[in-house]
């Protein structure tokens, strides 16, 4: 087949072919799939956006010439045309897939980023970051090259080489961690692939990260596309709606609940269900609990609100659940945080209804399952219940309202900040933040002891400001999802303030797409909190008996331990060296000044504070709920034994329900 249109060089004209023959375009494999990209759209509720808005790169012998080349033909410098496609360059490739899952779900998973690599370390570099995605069902299209699909240099650089099997790659070890896999070992392969890619991108119970493994032979090699190919494509985001049946099982089990509470997930999120969220609380008076993802489905200052729910929730939340009769989950895993390892749902008679997406979710838990988008499910369920007369009893909303304005007073006492000139401790550090910001600022975070902190304490001013990731707890996570929010969240002359917070031991995981904030001038807001190590393990490893072991960044100690004195490290230097304006801040009186100006600066800022411990000073709260780390069995040391003890006592409150 030959093309037909005169208007591309790379297209021949044949005075011999039939008219009635499909038009074709003679493209790369590469050049074909960038074209393909550049014209997949999504639409749900009649907003309509691209799917995939940029690609992320860094370039090597497996994809500089086949998807590098690509990328420069599509005129990734700004043509004009509404088909370009934008080029994004990163600086390591598991940073690359955090700051596309940040654009993904700052983007209500509606609009997506591809990210491509060499082959090797480059493609294996990935895995971390395409689990997180799919753990947090966000999308994110990985594009690793891939070894010769002809073998003509057999191994080649960075080959693994599997004496069982000549079609195993490197590639292959992002099966598991990826919704949809494929390599595309000939040009015509990737058509069929390409269409299933997207399917699942957009498709809400399925979505996740997606691999389209790409020998870099494929890439470079020409063939004749259908013009078909590269017509713009609406892929549509349903809103499935409730079965009938299993509605009228749902409005049965809320009517007869004499104290239910609502656990909201990162679904509600997902599904812009926020408003319908609220006017279902208002109609019936349930409360409202959140998990991690689920947190800003209400306003932190709405009646129904609750608070964190799980290990790292508040008392009033925790409490709520511990005598609940029916627990109605609305898009969420019920992992193991939020239900403390099967202790939290105590009452013997509790019942589960969950409104999912997913029938795998909504079956967790032996729960009546609700199978539909979170927003078409409530919306179900109000209706359903607005003839039905069904509200909660009074006295149970006068019961967690008092509960919810007893933990405001906590949180107020670990807010406090009774001497400006002393050292702030963590949670001071977040009173101090939960003063300056408004309802513009969105805050990252993701591993170590801040998400517990806060899960429990910050105030949540809108639907989108808590963005923390702990469906993977992934460190490094917090500056490249940063940047990635802040590619999402600009809107025109304003770009609403993005704070990364970060300790000293995520830091150090991964700072490198500093330079890549200072590169497009993001006016990223880094807060690095000094506390000499891995402070929220150390917590946790002197709960079970380890002593805090290797948690601490000190010198060693004559008996080969590290208890001497912390390690001279400059973090503060270390993001300057990178580009970035620093602030630095000795005492509360300095951060307070140092927040507002790195709220207001217009360039990437980062603001440095060496925290207090909370020993001797206030700090949060302790956890509310209990979290299954098992214990040493037999130990010779007193802490470990003690620990055990402890341990036991507390597995045997938990419970399987069936």
């Amino acid at each position: 087949m030959s093309p037909t249109s005169p208007a591309s060089p790379e297209r021949s004209a044949s005075p011999e072919r039939p008219k009635n023959l499909t038009p074709t375009r003679r493209l790369t494999t590469a050049q074909a799939l960038v074209a393909f990209l550049a014209r997949q759209y999504t639409e749900r509720d009649g907003r309509r956006q691209r799917l995939i808005s940029a690609t992320w790169g860094i370039f090597g012998h497996g994809n500089v010439a086949g998807i590098g080349q690509a990328l420069v033909e599509a005129g990734h410098g700004g043509n004009g045309t509404a088909h370009r496609m934008p080029y994004l360059q990163g600086r390591n490739e598991q940073s690359m897939v955090h700051a596309a899952v940040g654009y993904a779900r700052q983007s209500g998973r509606l609009s997506a980023q591809a990210v491509t690599t060499s082959i090797g370390p480059g493609a294996t570099n990935l895995v971390t970051g395409a689990a997180l995605a799919t753990i947090n069902r966000l999308p994110v299209l990985l594009l690793p090259g891939d070894t010769f699909a002809t073998r003509p240099a057999d191994p080649v650089l960075q080959q693994l080489e599997v004496p069982y099997a000549g079609d195993v790659s490197v590639n292959d070890c992002l099966r598991p961690v990826s919704r949809y896999f494929d390599r595309i070992t000939r040009p015509e392969a990737l058509i069929p692939a390409a269409l299933q890619a997207m399917r699942v991108l957009a498709d809400p119970a399925e979505t996740g990260a997606v691999t389209l493994a790409l020998p870099q032979d494929v890439q470079a090699e020409a063939y004749d596309w259908p013009e078909e190919f590269f017509a713009e494509r609406d892929w549509h985001v349903r809103r499935p709606a409730p079965d009938t049946y299993e509605l009228e099982t749902a409005v049965r089990a809320i009517r007869s609940a004499r104290r239910p509470l609502i656990v909201a997930g990162g679904g509600v999120r997902h599904s812009a269900a926020e408003e319908t969220l609220a006017a279902f609380t208002a109609a019936t008076r349930i409360p409202v609990a959140s998990t991690q993802a689920g947190k800003g489905a209400l306003r932190h200052d709405h009646p129904a609100d609750v608070g964190g729910i799980g290990h790292t929730g508040t008392a009033t939340a925790d409490e709520l659940a511990r005598t609940a009769d029916l627990v109605i989950g609305i898009g969420t895993r019920f992992s193991d945080f939020t239900t403390a390892s099967g202790t939290l749902f105590a009452d013997p008679a509790v019942r589960f209804l969950h409104l999912n997406i997913t029938a795998f979710d909504a079956h967790k838990l032996a729960a009546l399952p609700l199978v539909a988008d979170a927003r078409a499910g409530l919306e179900a369920l109000t209706a359903a219940l607005a003839g039905r007369g069904y509200r909660v009893d009074p006295a149970y909303e006068t019961e967690y309202t008092g509960a919810k304005e007893a933990w405001e007073e906590r949180v107020e006492a670990s807010f406090a900040t009774p001497d400006p000139t002393a050292r702030p401790t963590q949670t001071q550090v977040l009173g101090l933040l939960d003063d300056l910001v408004t309802e513009e600022d969105i805050l990252i975070n993701a591993a170590g002891s801040l998400p517990g902190d806060l899960h429990k304490l910050w105030r949540t001013r809108s639907r989108d400001q808590y963005h923390v990731e702990y469906g993977y707890s992934c460190m490094g996570y917090e500056i490249p999802a940063a940047i990635g929010v802040l590619l999402a969240a600009g809107t025109g002359q304003r770009t609403r303030p993005v704070w990364a917070l970060v300790g000293d031991g995520t830091y150090l995981m991964n700072p490198t797409e500093i330079v890549t904030a200072v590169q497009e001038n993001l006016p990223l807001k880094l807060l690095i909190l000094q506390n000499h190590g891995y402070a929220s393990i150390g917590g946790l490893s002197a709960s079970v008996g380890a002593e805090r072991f290797g948690t601490a960044y000190r010198h060693r100690d004559p008996d080969g331990g590290f208890t001497g004195p912390p390690l001279p490290v400059d973090l503060a230097a270390n993001a300057a060296s990178l580009g970035l304006r620093v602030l630095r801040a000795a005492t509360v009186d300095d951060l307070r000044k140092a927040l507002s100006e790195a709220r207001d600066a217009e360039g990437p800022t980062c603001v440095y504070v060496e925290t207090e411990t909370p020993d001797t000073v206030s700090g949060p709260p302790p956890a509310q709920a209990w979290w299954d780390v098992p214990v040493a069995e037999t130990a010779s040391r007193p802490a470990a034994v003690k620990a055990r003890e402890e341990y036991d006592r507390q597995v045997a409150a938990r419970r399987r329900h069936l």
